[in-house]
């Protein structure tokens, strides 16, 4: 589910200064709406990596969502879509969230390498680092590494205060002082075959009591 929005105008004397809970929240949420389609058109107007007339696949989602869901690369239904976790892979992250009792709505989900190439190797090391400023604009409690080669960007990202997280499925480890994170496996690779079926759902089910024990807002 994409989240966009237009810039608002600058705010008048009166509704700078936001003076209840929900209107702070609402603040952040436009500001973050804003951030993510700056994002986009970044993105969208990248000429480094070697997609021909293919567009990019762009993360969906909740703009501040507790849980971020980080998959390598896009495969032929999201880029079709032009949006990451369409498809199969998608449909089974819903049961599985359904599952578990979480609020899709909790839920954002972006891809490492965003341009549809023929081999994702060949991708922009700076258009992946993109993955700093989409972070930092989501704030999640929460990301979740699905796959080693995820794993293996997240862990070289430039991301402030983190540190390395290990290929320990089904783990919680910290990531950085205010987020988590939970390496399992590729979901792509586990629809298909029903031992990798069950080695993603034991890891990924962690994440329902992660969940569970978030303090209430």
């Amino acid at each position: 589910m994409h989240w966009q929005g237009e810039s608002p105008g600058r705010p008048n004397s009166e509704s700078a200064m936001p003076a209840t809970d929900d209107e702070i929240r609402e603040k952040y949420l436009e500001r973050a709406i804003r951030e993510l389609n700056s994002l986009t058109r970044e993105v969208l107007e990248c000429p480094h990596c070697p997609r021909g007339n293919l567009m990019p696949v762009l993360g969906s989602g909740h703009p501040q969502a507790d849980v971020f869901l980080l998959k390598f690369a896009p495969r032929p239904a999201e880029i079709e879509e032009g949006v990451a976790f369409y498809g199969r892979a998608g449909s089974a992250l819903m049961k599985s969230l359904k599952r578990l009792g979480i609020d899709p709505l909790a839920v954002y989900g972006t891809l490492c390498v965003k341009c549809p190439v023929a081999d994702p190797s060949l991708a922009d090391p700076a258009c992946v680092a993109r993955l700093v400023e989409e972070l930092a604009v989501v704030q999640p409690k929460l990301v979740v590494a699905m796959g080693e080669d995820a794993l293996k960007v997240l862990n070289d990202l430039d991301v402030p205060l983190a540190r390395p997280v290990e290929p320990r499925m089904g783990e919680l480890q910290q990531l950085t002082p205010s987020i988590d994170a939970l390496v399992v496996p590729n979901i792509d690779d586990a629809l298909d075959d029903e031992a990798s079926k069950r080695a993603f759902w034991a890891a990924f089910k962690v994440l329902g009591q992660w969940y569970a024990d978030l303090p209430p807002y």
